[in-house]
């Protein structure tokens, strides 16, 4: 179990590394391109050879990568869709490139259609994109608060997907703070080792590969998707420091996503909490 936040790629992504062990991490998550949009950076050879410079001279070799936010791969709407999917795959190819573990998206929203046909819509997205895809990153689906008409508030719809679409590149990284928002109460270690057991009757084993690990402002079942600082929201410490002593989290690396620098203090608890010291 290592320990990461969100870290920006402002002035290049070889910078990255740099930042993520600044904030004491010992992973780290980035964007490969704007989260509003447009045309990404060229993953020039020289990018390239400093970026993977940097990972090896801060000893950092787990890092992942988050899709813009504007992706909505369950859309009614043909256009976005289409742009969702092909920016998804050409993450995903760009990723893969870059040397990256996983990539995490977020599903999209139903507003305007049915919630079946909103699935639907997913399920043809996900393959889409992974059809005749050979790279190295794999694909993860993220939680949502279940805010508006968000797809994937709970385990079971992700589980169906991911059913559907039946790709061994495929998993699942949960959010706590969206988690929390959504009606899973996990302030107590009884509530994560009830955690524990839902997504093991939700998903196969090995499925969910990663953690968001976020306090929440908002309370619980809000289903208002607002980030706090480790031990500081409506979730609590108890919740992180059952987290990082359940075994079901001993592999799973955990990121924080709240800004810099004030996020090195949620690394530090996390890892006291890992160390025994806090």
């Amino acid at each position: 179990m290592k320990f990461g936040a969100h870290v920006s790629i402002a002035g290049g992504i070889e910078n990255a590394p740099l930042r993520a062990r600044q904030l004491g991490c010992e992973c780290f998550q980035m964007f490969t391109r704007s989260p509003r949009g447009g045309s990404p950076p060229e993953l020039e050879d020289r990018l390239l050879e400093a970026f993977f410079l940097n990972c090896s001279e801060v000893s950092i070799s787990d890092y992942y990568v988050h899709t813009p936010y504007f992706i909505n791969l369950a859309s009614g709407k043909e256009d976005l869709r289409e742009k969702s999917v092909n920016l998804v795959r050409e993450e995903l190819e760009r990723s893969s490139v870059l040397g990256v573990k996983y990539m995490m998206t977020h599903i999209g929203s139903a507003k305007g259609l049915e919630r079946d046909v909103a699935v639907d819509n997913v399920v043809d997205s996900v393959l889409r994109v992974l059809d005749g895809y050979g790279g190295t990153t794999e694909l993860l689906l993220e939680n949502t608060a279940g805010q508006g008409y968000t797809i994937g508030a709970s385990f079971e719809e992700i589980s169906l997907i991911l059913k559907r679409v039946a790709h061994d590149g495929l998993g699942v990284c949960i959010d706590t703070a969206h988690m929390f928002a959504s009606g899973y109460d996990i302030r107590t270690r009884e509530g994560v080792e009830e955690l524990v057991g839902r997504i093991g009757a939700a998903f196969a084993p090995g499925t969910v590969k990663l953690v968001h690990a976020n306090d929440s402002k908002a309370e619980f079942n809000s289903s208002k998707d607002r980030h706090e600082h480790i031990g500081e929201g409506e979730i609590g410490i108890d919740c992180f420091g059952a987290m990082v002593k359940n075994p079901f989290f001993e592999d799973l690396d955990m990121i924080v996503e709240m800004p810099p620098p004030e996020v090195s203090k949620d690394i530090e608890v996390l890892k006291g909490l890992r160390d025994g010291s806090t």
